[in-house]
């Protein structure tokens, strides 16, 4: 059956995919006969759905994992999706809204029921959305973080580092998300690049027992009945005399101390501050050094509570007391001043919020001990980040880590595994059976064991505390077998032993600290070894203007739509195409319409090639150079496609595929080899461009699968299982170096004479003469080509000019075209005549800059080369052409 004369993915990718899957192509188990090669997926949100960072991503370990794959390796991507507790726990809540059920009338359990049930159904969506982009993953190896064996795992290590004394729980000041109603750690606060617009209010207090007042700047008006002391800089002049006096808070009357502490900044608003513990980090430290009390007037919800004194703000947002608050200082005179400001304001990562730090009691993990070897493996390159510039953020947040607040308010996730009796003691341990033996062992008085009812902590731990575990537990390396007295013996575990450290992890820059850093820090601790070997970092996509793609701006795109319009292919490649580790990425549809026409253009040469009629004839002259110089130039494009490989440069290797096929093998040696029209071509050439084609579709399938594995199969009658997925990966070869610089100049001549017959309206099938001043061996050993790409009658090296020619120069040498009675000549001279009037332009302003002594005396000598060579050429072509005027003349 005729193919058809236009690639059509629809029927090909689902059947290819299938075919696949059938055969067992992405299952990977260990083989000792075989080098591991492995990548762990950043696992995806359940709640998530396809979207452009996630195709960049995937596309990316997905043409690692083929390559490596036909290199002959076994090679396994694992994987798998996240709880996402935060996000996943909003998703049901709002669910069950819509139900007309409230949370807070549910049981746990009840709660739980419904949030496995919306998993279940929802939860599994976005990995079958990675397989129509042909994420070759195995999929049998499948995670999820709550799985019972990784929910297992995670309470394993909470255990074991609280008992290492790595976990502790303190109360401490965190940042609160008022709409998830939950703490955060301060690597889930996000702040925008350029600021937030805000407001500073300067406020007056009254000075007890005088008619004076001191005036304050603030941000948060509506936190001013929190207040429990105005702090000034000890050296600053203007208010020495006030340090110790008392004010009275705005409304309230409360009496509260004049402190001084070098904390205040003298130069920022009036030089006093406001010192509020309870919603302010710095204020807490503050008040922590003088023994100031701590009044927090907010809910867990951000609304105002009985504490703030003023029953008009009871149970009301924080934002709209804001707005009141203002007005009525206004309205007693006590508002001195409004200026807007640009200042940070932090919000939460998941619900977009605005973070209130609150004074809590949390659990958290003590990092700067734990996290010292993680910081030296990237300091000293045992693992490697793609680009390096990541090294000094890398290092920056490892030098300066915080310990992390690792428990969140939430059902949905691991539950903390802290046991609590009524009188708040409390002891950490797997399950209620253990809690009660250590609890006996710890609080039985006399040694009497008690029956006292512990009741588990309600919380839940961060997201990020399981998937810190991800490259280990996906290979089920907690088990019972392999994880004893706090260390992993990994050959205990088969599949750990095998695929651990893994090989390459590809992920987003903005998840350096969030994860990776983490995972770093838990495969050290866990099994004394790095958990990858290369970082990845992928740029943000962004649309063409720049934006960040979100939902909201509708700027982004829906991946699937896209897929089929221009199939997974073309969008892979459309993708990669301006797509370069470390730097953001300006998405343009138009760029996946690029990589379809790429994918066209692979379907019309292999239409081309297989329509030919082939016979045993002998072999043409042209053709035989044809094979030597693409054989050279295939080898040539290997070796720099490994180079691309090796620095994960995936951009620039697709880009060197791309010239390779466009280029050299469709626009060069098809055209080189075509048989006239209606005539055959010869059998060993013919056998010889298929070579070349299944070279090519062989490098050509990491980045696009399908139609690669299609033409695979059309090529040549080939049994079940050879398929081009586990097809041998090329080689590069030492190649002739010299025939890809003679056909640089060979091709220039074709393309001159092309240039010349468009300019003065010569047909292309008119035959023409060229002569060639002096021997040249690049044209000598092309010449068949050139003849009949050029469309020449003959080649012709001479010595002299030739009269009554259009001429060209490939570097110094002059080639001619006898144009007698083809042009007219007063035209010619014309053309002629502006052209050196250019030159001489071009050359006068080359001359300037080498006249410049500061310019000689400052630029560097590739440079001054350059310019040299600048003005010898247009010497050169000025007297060429000059010579040609004459000879017309």
């Amino acid at each position: 059956m005729a193919l058809s004369t236009k690639y059509n993915p629809a029927e090909t990718e689902n059947k290819w995919y299938q075919y696949w899957m059938e055969r067992g192509f992405f299952r990977a188990k260990p083989n000792p006969d075989k080098e591991p090669f492995t990548i762990v997926i950043p696992p995806p949100n359940v709640t998530g759905v396809l979207h452009m960072g996630h195709m960049l991503n995937n596309t990316i370990q997905d043409v690692l994992i083929r390559k490596a794959r036909m290199e002959g390796k076994e090679a396994c991507w694992v994987p798998g999706t996240d709880h996402a507790s935060i996000a996943t726990e909003a998703r049901v809540v709002a669910m069950l809204r819509e139900k007309g059920i409230k949370k807070s009338s549910l049981t746990r359990d009840e709660f739980l029921t419904y949030a496995w049930e919306w998993k279940d159904k929802y939860g599994g969506i976005i990995l079958d959305q990675l397989k129509k982009l042909g994420a070759s993953c195995d999929w049998e190896r499948t995670s999820f973080t709550m799985d019972p064996g990784y929910y297992k795992a995670v309470i394993k290590v909470f255990v074991d580092l609280y008992n290492k004394g790595y976990i502790y729980r303190g109360l401490r000041m965190i940042n609160w998300d008022c709409e998830a109603k939950t703490a955060l750690s301060n690597e889930e606060v996000l702040y925008k690049e350029d600021g937030d617009r805000s407001v500073l209010y300067s406020v007056r207090y009254k000075i007890k027992g005088t008619n004076d007042w001191i005036t304050i700047a603030t941000q948060r008006p509506e936190t001013i009945m929190g207040d429990v002391a105005i702090a000034v800089n000890p050296t600053d002049e203007r208010y020495k005399g006030l340090v110790g006096k008392k004010v009275l808070v705005p409304f309230i009357n409360r009496e509260i101390p004049v402190i001084a502490d070098n904390y205040v900044d003298k130069a920022f608003g009036t030089g006093c501050l406001k010192v509020t513990p309870a919603h302010d980090v710095n204020d807490y430290e503050i008040g922590l050094r003088h023994n100031l009390p701590v009044i927090d007037t907010i809910n867990d919800d951000g609304t105002l509570n009985e504490k703030c004194e003023l029953p008009k703000f009871f149970g009301k947002d924080r934002f709209a007391v804001r707005k009141e608050i203002v007005k009525d200082l206004r309205e007693a005179g006590d508002l001195v001043k409004e200026e807007e400001f640009v200042t940070r304001i932090g919000r939460s990562e998941r619900t977009n919020t605005v973070v209130e730090p609150k004074l809590s009691l949390q659990w958290f993990v003590k990092m700067k001990e734990i996290s010292v070897r993680a910081k030296d493996a990237v300091e000293n390159d045992e693992i490697k980040l793609y680009p390096a510039k990541f090294k000094n953020t890398y290092r920056h947040w490892m030098e300066n880590v915080r310990d992390w607040c690792i428990s969140r308010q939430l059902w949905w996730g691991h539950r903390i595994p802290a046991w609590f009796d009524a009188d708040g003691n409390f002891v950490v341990a797997e399950n209620e059976e253990e809690a009660i033996k250590i609890y006996n062992k710890k609080f039985a008085v006399d040694g009497q064991q008690t029956t006292v009812q512990l009741k588990q902590d309600s919380d839940v731990l961060d997201t990020w505390a399981s998937s810190w575990l991800w490259p280990m537990q996906v290979f089920d390396g907690f088990n019972d077998i392999s994880f004893n007295d706090g260390k992993i013996d990994a050959s205990k575990n088969p599949d750990l032993k095998y695929f651990y450290p893994t090989n390459v992890l590809v992920t987003a820059p903005e998840i350096l600290f969030f994860w990776v850093a983490r995972m770093i820090i838990a495969g050290y601790e866990y099994t004394g070894e790095k958990p990858f070997e290369d970082v990845y970092l992928t740029g943000v996509v962004r649309d063409k203007l720049g934006r960040k793609m979100s939902k909201s701006l509708g700027n982004s795109p829906d991946a699937l739509e896209l897929i089929s319009k221009y199939g997974a292919d073309g969008v892979r490649t459309g993708m990669l195409f301006s797509s370069v580790a470390g730097n953001d990425f300006l998405f343009d549809e138009k760029l996946c319409e690029q990589g379809r026409n790429f994918s066209n253009k692979i379907w019309n040469a292999f239409r081309l090639v297989k329509g030919w009629e082939v016979s045993e004839q002998a072999q043409p002259e042209e053709n035989k150079v044809a094979i030597e110089w693409f054989e050279a130039k295939l080898n040539q494009s290997m070796k720099e496609l490994e180079d691309h490989f090796s620095k994960f440069r995936l951009s620039d290797a697709l880009h060197a595929l791309y010239k390779l096929v466009w280029d050299d093998f469709c626009a060069w040696y098809l055209e080189m080899i075509k048989p006239e029209f209606g005539k055959p071509i010869d059998k060993v050439t013919y056998e010889r461009t298929i070579v070349f084609f299944e070279s090519l579709l062989k490098l050509l399938h990491p980045f696009m699968p399908f139609i690669t594995e299609e033409l695979w199969h059309e090529l040549r009658d080939r049994k079940i299982e050879d398929c081009i997925i586990v097809a041998q990966w090329p080689k590069a070869k030492e190649f002739d170096e010299k025939i890809i610089r003679q056909s640089e100049v060979a091709f220039e001549a074709i393309t001159q004479v092309r240039n010349v017959r468009n300019a003065k309206g010569i047909s292309p099938k008119e035959s023409l003469p060229l002569s060639v001043n002096g021997v040249c061996d690049e044209i000598t050993r092309f010449s068949s080509i050139v003849s009949k790409l050029a469309n020449l009658t003959s080649i012709n090296f001479i010595a002299d000019k030739v009269a009554n020619a259009t001429s060209f120069l490939i570097g110094t040498r002059e080639f001619y075209i006898p144009l007698e009675g083809k042009v007219d000549s007063t035209k010619e001279k014309e053309e002629i005549q502006k052209e050196i009037e250019y030159n001489k332009g071009f050359l006068t302003s080359v001359m300037k800059k080498l006249s410049n002594e500061k310019f000689v005396a400052g630029a560097p000598p590739q440079v001054l080369e350059l310019e040299r060579k600048k003005k010898a050429d247009a010497e050169t072509k000025i007297k060429s052409l000059e010579e040609r005027l004459a000879t017309l003349n």
